[in-house]
């Protein structure tokens, strides 16, 4: 099997090369299989306790009661495999989106392969921004330079060429500069990294704030809950003496306080709306991404591919020597097209930088190619320094020229003007800055003889002048700005370029405050306390380079912000890292900026950062009114279980672990499907972003929740206390509370669509399921009362229509204050505004 430069693979070698030597991955752990899932299910708190109560009702020799038990053990079961197997489709789904790419050559042509597909003998073209995705050698290179520090721990960048010893590619290692063809040598455990174990894609998840918070306040229920359990066995054992029915009473309590349903909502929620919005063209790398998108509140932005159009072009040409700017398209002096022409020897013969293209872009429509055809480049300087440069040195076969291009201050210093030269330049430079455009200075040192310096800085060098490239801003980009302030969100810009430039973006895309701004250099210089002062009223960041950007974000998150990051290039990775999410663009964004990234738009459109916020927002909205909603069910019915017993009452245990079950198999759906699927409220990206801590859990977040659960269970005992009083016997008031609370739960899942509207906007609000959840609850009564080996098992009787509407009209007020109070609320609101 034979692999050229020019040809690459063979396609037909390609199969039987997959065959000996397999995909270009990891050998990893066992992934979630059905059995897995299911091992997992039967670890569940619930599936024991309904397990243990199955087995107290065949050793009481209550079989259809058992085998009801199992029944319901079998149908929660089934639900929660069937949650976390679409939850893992989704999750996978989502990996699918993220599979990194790479461009190789089979049968003399260019084709895009995922890297997974890579093969040994597999030509591959790798640019700057680009991962290494298997070991390889360097056939041809230019400029090209690779950061190792995956497999040797030192971050300096090490020259790589085609020549013996340094040639050698590494899976895993990123390409810093340049770009190569490189022929595959070695693929997935048979690398240097898979030798040395190490997996990029198998980094643990840490838990995020909110999953420690489910955890920690499940845990307390849990623990409460063996208390309570613990507590009421012995009381009904003292009473009874019958110790396997206090185990059922005690049994039931434990299940009416365990609210298992939490975590599976929150993994539900976030994993079924990272699915969701990969369909939008929103992709998360992580479902839990979601959990910070809707406490957002500042947003920095690099300018060039995200603000702008990431498409340059030449506007202008500065010719310093006789101080003529002309523009791109008038007739061209021949001193304008010098500038032009040693700007094109010092970009890559093969450009892959915008600006180089468009340089080269500009040069070949006035000259062609015909005067650098007859130059040979012998030597190279790679672009480096803060504020960084380029040199390339040719010769024609009489003579050297030299040639240079960068940061206007990096030239500037290089050419070492004098005082009214360099205030000249520097005049220039603003002015043009000033305008919106992105400058880089040209210089030229003709002639050089003997050895070359070791810094290119040494040569002699003459100023040639400016070119001025414009990249527009995105024509949505005010809109979307506009949207974010009145979400609440501060925006800040981070860019190399000069301040003026920087302001000029700020102005059009609509920056507050664009007219204040700090370069890198002096934020590097500040105290931390001194920056942390700054960045409140600063929202431009110029000449900024990675360390100052990464600062910057380091500094806003110990503020207590919540902070995304945008970027497409190399040198944004280490901000897209520290930012609670890195936001990459998908189609102009470098590899190395998508593995760094948390949320990837993968058409570049800066307004879906938008729809990713409102959709972060809907979800944890929707989340919280799931928790809300299970803790105030919950409420009612452990105080229904328990109060009884302890005030002594005739009927001390009205629930058994019977209804207490199917109570939990009517919510567990309610709040991890309904909720789920609830539209977007109006006014959700006109609030301010939550605070980074808030705890969902908390006492004052939970307040209302506990205040519905305390009315609904009030509402529920009087209807026991009064109907047990009257004598009515113990199926009769069973039936009673068990049709107060079903009804209470009803209402309950329609009162909390919102915090903030009433029945009379939420009835419109879209929710496909809602109609079925009426439904449901309605075929439920019914069949328990009407159906007799259902009311056997249930230990219920029909009730009359009368006293079916005092349940209706009680559970009615326990539950449709919330909607007088979100009413009056909102009338205050109106009032206080006035």
């Amino acid at each position: 099997m034979q692999t050229t430069k020019t040809s690459g693979l063979n396609s037909r070698d390609v199969p039987l090369l997959q065959k000996q030597f397999g995909k270009n991955i990891f050998t990893s752990g066992r992934s979630k299989g059905k059995l897995y899932i299911i091992s997992g299910v039967i670890k569940e708190p619930m599936f024991l306790l309904l397990l243990g109560g199955s087995a107290l009702y065949f050793i009481l020799g209550e079989i259809s009661e058992g085998f009801l038990m199992l029944a319901a053990m079998m149908f929660v079961a089934a639900i929660s495999v069937y949650q976390e197997a679409k939850s893992d489709r989704a999750v996978a789904a989502l990996r699918k989106y993220v599979e990194p790419k790479i461009t190789v050559v089979r049968d003399g042509e260019e084709q895009m392969i995922l890297s997974e597909n890579l093969l040994p003998g597999d030509l591959m073209i790798i640019e700057e921004g680009n991962r290494i995705p298997a070991d390889a050698i360097v056939i041809q290179s230019n400029d090209l330079s690779v950061n190792e520090s995956v497999i040797t721990g030192e971050s300096v960048p090490v020259e790589k060429s085609n020549s013996d010893g340094s040639n050698a590619l590494f899976q895993g290692t990123t390409i810093g500069s340049g770009k190569c063809y490189a022929t595959v040598t070695a693929i997935g455990v048979n690398t240097e990294l898979g030798k040395l174990g190490k997996s990029i894609s198998a980094i643990a998840t840490p838990k995020t704030l909110l999953q420690e918070q489910i955890s920690r306040f499940v845990g307390v229920m849990a623990t409460m809950g063996v208390f309570a359990f613990a507590l009421i066995w012995l009381i009904n054992y003292l009473h009874t003496n019958d110790i396997v029915q206090s185990l059922l009473t005690g049994l039931t309590l434990i299940m009416a306080a365990l609210p298992e349903e939490i975590p599976v909502a929150f993994s539900s929620f976030m994993a079924l709306g990272a699915s969701h919005m990969a369909k939008l063209g929103i992709i998360t790398r992580q479902p839990q991404t979601i959990e910070n998108l809707g406490a957002v509140s500042v947003i920095c932005l690099d300018k060039t591919g995200t603000i702008t159009e990431n498409k340059m072009q030449v506007e202008k040409i500065y010719d310093f020597e006789t101080g003529i700017v002309e523009e791109l398209g008038d007739r061209k002096t021949s001193k304008a097209l010098n500038v032009l022409h040693f700007a094109r020897l010092a970009s890559e013969p093969e450009p892959f930088d915008v600006m180089e293209k468009a340089i080269v872009e500009a040069y070949t429509s006035y000259e062609g190619e015909t005067q650098t055809d007859r130059l040979r480049m012998i030597h190279e300087y790679p672009l480096s320094g803060k504020p960084p440069m380029m040199t390339h040195v040719y010769t024609d076969g009489e003579r050297n020229w030299v040639a240079a291009k960068g940061a206007p201050e990096r030239i500037l210093s290089a050419c070492r003007l004098d005082g009214d030269q360099l205030e000249k330049a520097v005049a220039i430079v603003r002015q043009m800055g000033s305008s919106g455009y992105r400058v880089l200075g040209v210089c030229s040192a003709l002639g050089h003889d003997g050895p070359f310096p070791q810094q290119q800085d040494d040569f002699t060098w003459k100023l040639e002048g400016f070119i001025a490239l414009h990249d527009r801003p995105k024509k949505n980009v005010a809109d979307v700005f506009k949207k974010w302030h009145q979400a609440g969100i501060n925006i800040k810009l981070l860019t190399g370029d000069y301040a003026e430039t920087a302001m000029n973006i700020g102005k059009l895309a609509g920056i507050k405050d664009h007219s204040r701004f700090l370069t890198g250099n002096e934020i590097m210089k500040m105290t931390d306390r001194e920056l942390a002062m700054t960045v409140k009223d600063t929202n431009i960041y110029a000449r900024t380079f990675p360390d100052a950007k990464l600062r910057i974000i380091e500094v806003l998150k110990a503020e207590g912000n919540i902070v995304a990051m945008t970027g497409d290039g190399v040198n944004d990775g280490p901000a897209l890292r520290a930012s609670h999410i890195g936001i990459a663009m998908g189609n102009k964004g470098t590899e190395i900026a998508k593995e760094a990234a948390d949320l990837i738009i993968t058409d570049d459109n800066l307004d879906k950062i938008t729809e990713a916020i409102q959709q972060g927002r809907k979800i944890y909205s929707n989340l919280k009114k799931a928790i809300r909603y299970i803790i105030s069910i919950h409420i009612p019915i452990l105080l229904t279980a328990s109060m009884p017993l302890l005030l002594g009452w005739r009927f001390p245990n009205i629930f058994t672990p019977v209804h207490v079950i199917f109570l939990e198999l009517i919510m567990g759906p309610t709040c991890s499907i309904f909720y789920e699927r609830e539209p977007v409220e109006s006014n959700i990206m006109h609030r301010r972003p939550r605070p980074r801590k808030q705890n969902m859990f908390s006492a004052k977040e939970l307040l209302v929740s506990f205040v519905q659960g305390l009315i609904i269970a009030s509402g529920v005992l009087a209807v026991y206390f009064f109907f047990m009083q009257k004598g009515y016997p113990i199926r009769y008031v069973r039936a009673l509370v068990f049709t107060t609370l079903l009804l209470s739960n009803l209402f309950l899942t329609f009162v909390n669509r919102s915090f903030y509207e009433t029945i009379n906007k939420t009835i419109f609000y879209k929710n496909s399921l809602s109609p079925y959840v009426v439904l449901f609850s309605i075929a439920f009564l019914s069949s328990i009362y009407f159906i007799s080996p259902l009311q056997n098992i249930f230990e219920l009787t029909q009730i009359s229509p009368r006293h079916y509407l005092i349940c209706l009209v009680v559970s009615l007020a326990c539950t449709g204050w919330f909607e007088l109070f979100k009413g009056a609320l909102k009338h205050l609101n109106v009032v206080l505004k006035k």
